[in-house]
């Protein structure tokens, strides 16, 4: 069939895997049939969620798939059932109770839970992710109802591309895995990590618009660290302490060969919380075999770029004239830092080694200097300037002057009033961002930003927080949420059909997002543009992440179609009722 955008859309084809169960907006005007290993009928299709309409069945179909009497005589339309679900959703007072609903709802009908959360993505955000999940993370054990997902743990040893075959899918596209060392500021929760792995796949269909079918999330249990995990009846892990050396190594060796056996060289594999000590290593040992990503270092980095590119419109100047000051030299932390310095080294075409002295890093031993160098892990060593020692993140604030703080450091209250007035006494628009998760995490809050800085503070943060009224004006934060750009980005490496991930498309995504800031947003002091435009947003960034695979030549979709942003609304997931013969 052929596609408004020039290209052709084969067979319902899309990102080059055909598309059995009819999720991609290109085929939802075509009849299809509701295959299990036969055709799903009567109380197996009511079960079976990717079929599953609930009350929306129509006379024709109860009649020809045996549902006749299994469900009440009511017909409702899926705009019905959505208004239906959102007002039982409002009623739930305990976050997780909302989370525990919602799961409920994706094990039971999977579109209108995807309907549900594209239509309504800013409200339910918190929900299905942070601060939410990281609850959910904790309690998991306790919530547990059917596993989602595969377990992965030291038992499968020498098993894994067996385990792999268990999973019924066979054209996976994306794989989120965890190892739960380090979920988002709460630390090692081991097993229990498996909430971040489905609730950013979810994510990565609804604001992404990647087919259900094509995510598999993976936890891969090495044990736990945490007593009171190892001490809890209910936990659903290995009840032992965390393998580390050669013993990791070699399990995590075994996965990748594994998927790469089993989905091919155009899988995503995105590593998600893991700790700082394995995240750098994974992502050097495998970025030049498969085609990897990591959310914690390369998703925050090009999130905070695009809000450092947006955010010059309201501060004047390049990005070069900036000063960095980072709290927190770990994963986020030096992943952002090393972006932008690509980015400045980029427009101004100085060497990186030049652009990184506009960067300063803290972390807890005070200020990152070359009189450290010996002490520091590898990847804090770039960044170890001249400078004689400095203890804390006040004393740095007064020595470097920045323009720009981030905080990255999952620590929270360490921007403390002193820090806020020190930063606008310096700055007539100081630049905040706190980014730690979850808001408990928060470096500070908005509230906190805009009142100690008088109004001043330019601030976004990771976790959201609601609008400011400081002397009678109303400040709307912005939030640096790794959302905005990892479904997009990972839309764009899969409709080019890219091999490889390289810098330049993360800063391609950052573009990307930058560019979607409205006139609008700026004027009510955001550097983001609003979550309700996030499909619209992924279809530019992957527009822009596609162009650049091709520009590499890392794409294996050939030819390139000649409208990218059309090509990639045409191949997102459709999560309206489809019509069963």
């Amino acid at each position: 069939m052929s596609n408004a955008n020039g290209s052709v859309y084969m067979n319902g084809e899309g990102g080059g895997v055909k598309d059995l169960y009819g999720e991609d907006r290109a085929t939802e005007d075509q009849l299809i049939t509701p295959w299990t290993f036969s055709v799903a009928s009567g109380c197996t299709l009511l079960r079976d969620p990717r079929y599953n309409k609930g009350l929306a069945f129509t006379d024709k179909e109860r009649d020809a798939h045996y549902v006749r009497g299994l469900l009440p005589p009511a017909i409702f339309n899926q705009e019905l059932q959505e208004k239906r679900l959102m007002h039982n959703l409002r009623q739930y007072e305990v976050p997780l109770h909302r989370y525990m609903a919602m799961m409920d709802l994706q094990e039971r009908n999977e579109r209108l839970f995807y309907k549900l959360l594209i239509d309504n993505v800013e409200e339910l955000l918190p929900v299905v992710y942070t601060p939410t999940v990281g609850e959910a993370c904790q309690k998991y054990g306790s919530i547990f109802r059917r596993p989602q997902g595969l377990y992965i743990s030291l038992k499968e040893k020498g098993k894994i591309l067996e385990v792999l075959k268990n999973w019924p899918e066979k054209t996976v596209q994306v794989i989120v895995v965890t190892d739960g060392e380090r979920i988002l500021g709460l630390g090692d929760l081991g097993c229990q990590g498996m909430g971040i792995p489905v609730g950013k796949l979810s994510l990565y269909t609804a604001l992404g618009g990647v087919r259900p079918s094509s995510c598999l999330p993976i936890t891969i249990d090495v044990g736990t660290n945490n007593e009171k995990l190892l001490n809890d009846e209910f936990y659903i892990g290995l009840r032992q302490k965390r393998a580390t050396g050669k013993e990791y190594q070699e399990l995590l060796d075994e996965f990748m060969r594994a998927v790469k056996q089993n989905y091919g060289e155009k899988v995503l594999i995105q590593f998600e919380d893991f700790a700082n000590h394995n995240a750098f290593d994974l992502l050097e040992r495998y970025s030049s075999s498969h085609l990897v990503f990591n959310d914690d270092i390369q998703g925050t980095a090009s999130v905070v770029l695009a809000g450092l590119l947006a955010s010059l419109k309201l501060v004047g100047e390049t990005l070069a004239d900036h000063t960095f000051l980072f709290l927190g030299a770990g994963e986020a932390g030096t992943g952002i830092a090393e972006l932008i310095a690509l980015e400045i080294s980029k427009q101004t075409k100085a060497r990186v080694e030049e652009t990184r002295k506009k960067i300063w890093l803290v972390d807890s031993k005070g200020l990152i200097v070359r009189s450290r160098l010996e002490s520091l892990q590898h990847f804090k060593k770039p960044w170890a300037h001249e400078h004689e020692p400095v203890k804390g993140l006040l004393d740095a604030v007064k020595a470097i002057k920045p323009t720009v703080l981030i905080g990255s450091s999952g620590v929270g209250k360490t921007f403390t009033k002193e820090v806020v007035e020190a930063m606008a006494s310096l700055n007539e628009k100081p630049l905040i961002l706190a980014l730690s998760n979850p808001t408990s995490q928060s470096e500070c809050t908005a509230e906190e930003a805009y009142t100690w800085s008088k109004g001043k503070a330019i601030f976004a943060s990771g976790s959201p927080f609601d609008p400011v009224e400081y002397e009678g004006k109303v400040f709307v934060p912005g939030q640096a949420n790794n959302a905005y750009i990892f479904p997009g980005f990972g839309l764009g490496l899969i409709i080019s059909g890219a091999i490889r991930v390289r810098d330049e498309m993360l800063l391609a995504a950052s573009e990307a997002l930058a560019a979607q800031v409205a006139q609008e947003n700026y004027d009510k002091g955001l550097i983001y543009p609003p979550f309700s435009n996030i499909r619209k947003i992924s279809a530019h960034i992957a527009a822009n992440v596609a162009a650049k695979a091709y520009e590499l030549g890392l794409a294996s979709h050939l030819p390139q179609p000649k409208d990218l942003v059309k090509y990639a609304e045409s191949c997102m997931y459709s999560p309206s009722y489809r019509s069963y013969r």
